[in-house]
């Protein structure tokens, strides 16, 4: 009888401590809150190992005007989504908001997170990518996409600024 009680206590330990540290997949219609971050279900999903100019965010063009690239990201990652429905994200850990960051797919089998970084309107965010979308980037840079297109302040270092204190990307 003690056994049961033993392994029944076990298991209700690694039930626990599993739902704390993974979380399953979240499928659904996906709501862009940001170029880097959705909502389904309820769920604030961040975009692991990129980094997409923040709302208020402007970037410069060649010919030296300015718009607000933050925005235009969130509505080309709306636009992306809305091609291929649902999202599926897959979960890689908890920030330090407590948000569910994780890499992201549409229906068709798309990578979301590799998408906003080779159409230009994200950065591949080495720090946690481990340069997983360096040449995603390097396309990007080449063919002069997004952000890409002009001048521009990385969005860690535009955070950081706003905030006045220093970037850590």
């Amino acid at each position: 009888m003690n056994s049961h009680r033993s392994i029944g206590v076990t298991l209700a330990l690694l039930l626990i401590a599993h739902s704390t540290f993974a979380a399953d997949p979240i499928t659904g219609r996906a709501t862009v809150i940001d170029g880097d971050t959705i909502e389904i279900q309820g769920e604030r999903i961040r975009m692991h190992g990129v980094d997409a100019p923040e709302s208020w965010q402007k970037c410069e063009n060649d010919d030296g005007s300015s718009y607000r690239c933050g925005r235009e990201a969130a509505q080309e990652l709306a636009r992306f989504l809305a091609e291929s429905r649902p999202t599926r994200c897959e979960f890689v850990e908890r920030d330090r908001y407590k948000r569910f960051v994780g890499i992201c797919f549409r229906s068709d089998g798309r990578d979301v997170n590799r998408w906003l970084v080779e159409s230009g309107n994200a950065v591949d965010w080495t720090r946690y990518s481990n340069g997983a979308y360096a040449n995603a980037q390097e396309r990007a840079r080449s063919q002069r996409a997004g952000i890409w297109r002009g001048n521009f302040e990385l969005p860690c270092n535009a955070r950081a600024a706003r905030a006045k204190r220093e970037a850590s990307c």
